[in-house]
C-alpha cells in the first residue's frame, strides 16, 4: 500500500510506502487526511492521504536529461501533430538531426510519434515542412513526484478527492 502525500497547499508531491507514512504520522511531519479501509493492525488504519504540516523547500537541482523527464516536459505529446501518446508510441526527435550536427541536449529534442519522426527524418522541421509545436527548453523544474505516479497504475478511491489527473498506462 502506498500512500498519497499533499503539501501544504494541498497538491500531491509524492507517494511513498504507507510505513514510511506512519513514521511522518510519529514524527508530526504530516496530518492523516484519509486511511484505508482494510486495518493493518486491529487498532490502526494505513493512512491512504496525508498532508505536510509544514512548507518545505523544493530541491534547487537542475533538471536531469533522461527520457522520463523530457517526456513529462512534452506532457507525452507529440511535439509536430500534438497528439497524446503512451510512452511507448513516443520516440526523441533531434530538432536539428544528429547527420547535420545536432547534439542530444535539452535544447535540441523533443518527444514525437512514430509517423512524425519517420516523415521528418534526418531534416530540421523546417526543411520536412513540419511545425515544431514548442521549441524545446531545459524546464525549470525538476519532475520528481511524476515518476513515482507514472508507476501507480489505478488510483486507490480514498485518492478521488486529491488526484484529478489521469494517469498513462
Amino acid at each position: 500500500m502506498r500512500t498519497l502525500v499533499l503539501d501544504v497547499g494541498y497538491q500531491p508531491i509524492n507517494t511513498v510506502p504507507f510505513t514510511r507514512a506512519l513514521t511522518y504520522i510519529a514524527k508530526g511531519k504530516v496530518e492523516v487526511l484519509e486511511e484505508y479501509e482494510q486495518p493493518i493492525h486491529p487498532d490502526w488504519q494505513a493512512p491512504a492521504v496525508v498532508r505536510l504540516t509544514h512548507w518545505i523547500q523544493p530541491f534547487k537541482a537542475r533538471v536531469k536529461f533522461s527520457r522520463q523527464n523530457v517526456l513529462a516536459r512534452d506532457r507525452w505529446r507529440c511535439q509536430y501533430c500534438g497528439e497524446r501518446m503512451p510512452t511507448r508510441e513516443l520516440t526523441f526527435d533531434h530538432v536539428v538531426p544528429r547527420a547535420q550536427g545536432g547534439k542530444t541536449l535539452w535544447e535540441n529534442i523533443v518527444m514525437a510519434c512514430v509517423p512524425c519522426n519517420a516523415h521528418k527524418a534526418d531534416r530540421t522541421p523546417d526543411q520536412a515542412r513540419m511545425k515544431l509545436r514548442k521549441q524545446p527548453t531545459r524546464p525549470p523544474w525538476l519532475p520528481i513526484f511524476n515518476m513515482a505516479l507514472q508507476q501507480v497504475v489505478s488510483i486507490p478511491p480514498e485518492w478521488r478527492d486529491y488526484w484529478t489527473t489521469e494517469l498513462l498506462p
